[in-house]
């Protein structure tokens, strides 16, 4: 393809932004038990992909990292078509936050075994 010289000049600047989320896949199959015991094995799946932007990426640049889902969807409601949390409707279903710092706590207490 040709292309003709039009005496215009561009400055193209591509910004990188954040790095893509990856969860390490040693400590995911290492921390997997203690996901299971603590949210119930029926509970814990791998997500389909998303193309969020997070701050946590970059800390997983530096070690191994592992970023979960809470799944703060309210029982009874569908995660697909639940206002996401950006919206004002958004309505975080508190029992999950339980589990979440369960499974920090847990996740503390079980590495070092493992």
């Amino acid at each position: 393809m040709t292309a003709k010289t039009t005496g215009a000049e561009a400055h193209v600047h591509i910004d990188e932004g954040y790095p893509v989320t990856i969860n390490d896949v040693q400590l995911t199959k290492k921390m997997l038990p203690t996901m299971e015991r603590v949210a119930g094995k029926d509970k814990v799946s791998i997500s389909p992909l998303v193309t969020g932007a997070e701050d946590f990426s970059f800390f997983a640049l530096e070690v191994p990292g592992l970023f979960v889902f809470l799944g703060i969807t309210p029982e009874g409601q569908d995660a697909a078509t639940a206002p996401s949390n950006h919206s004002p409707l958004f309505y975080a279903g508190e029992e999950a936050l339980k589990v979440g710092t369960e499974l920090y706590v847990n996740w503390v207490v079980d590495y070092p075994e493992k």
